[in-house]
């Protein structure tokens, strides 16, 4: 089965986190799914991926419509395969292209609790002792952001927080403590990545309020630079970079 011939055939990707994983569909019909098998092989397991999905479906690569792409912030290198990879398709056969941030596609996660939480932090490394944070509260049955990503160590970020408040997300990991003291309820670790199959949720609600972008405007999402490029500028002088 490959949808019908009035839903636009879409191929989600995730490569912001650990494991990566893509999904396609048939407007807001699911037709595949998968997650690679280990964790930072993005660039390897990517297109292997979208090809045997899109085999499984019968889809031809010029029969792709759309690509939905977590674009960040998260892995710097992980955004940027997949954000590569999605102009690549756009470059090739003409696929229209919706940049979704990646702490969007993680606060529908929540949405699987039993009683998704009023008030909900998602919560990243952003490694040298900081995260990146940003806040959602519920609104009927979503999630709506209330603020800009933020980054600075956890102790502050989570002090402006409504309580109760819960988090997920990867950055758990690297500051649980932090988080634990400040008295937020943490969420099943099962919770904490995100996934292709919300990336094509956001992904569709985006497109659906017409917010595709050309391929010179997809970029990855980064609330800083890259700390490869922050030491060059370090060493060199903003006036040189």
């Amino acid at each position: 089965m490959d949808g019908s011939d009035d839903q636009p055939r879409i191929v989600a990707i995730e490569t912001s986190g650990r494991q990566g994983s893509v999904a396609v569909a048939a407007g807001d019909d699911v037709l595949g799914m998968t997650r690679f098998a280990s964790d930072h092989q993005h660039a390897v397991a990517l297109l292997p991926s979208i090809g045997r999905l899109c085999e499984t479906v019968g889809w031809r690569p010029g029969q792709i419509d759309e690509v939905y792409v977590s674009a960040g912030p998260g892995s710097f290198t992980g955004c940027r395969i997949g954000v590569a990879l999605a102009r690549a398709l756009a470059q090739a056969v003409g696929v229209r292209l919706v940049r979704v941030p990646t702490v969007d596609v993680l606060a529908r996660n929540a949405l699987d609790r039993p009683a998704p939480p009023k008030h909900l932090a998602v919560l990243l490394d952003a490694q040298r002792h900081q995260a990146y944070m940003a806040r959602f509260d519920l609104a009927k049955d979503a999630y709506r952001r209330e603020d800009e990503v933020r980054m600075g160590d956890v102790k502050s970020l989570v002090a402006r927080l409504p309580r109760p408040c819960a988090a997920l997300g990867e950055g758990i990991a690297y500051h649980r403590q932090a988080i634990e003291a400040a008295g937020l309820e943490i969420l099943p670790e099962s919770l904490w990545p995100a996934r292709a199959e919300n990336v094509l949720r956001v992904g569709r609600w985006l497109a659906g309020r017409g917010a595709y972008v050309a391929i010179n405007q997809l970029l990855p999402i980064y609330v800083r630079i890259p700390e490869a490029e922050e030491r060059w500028r370090e060493r060199h002088g903003k006036e040189n970079s």
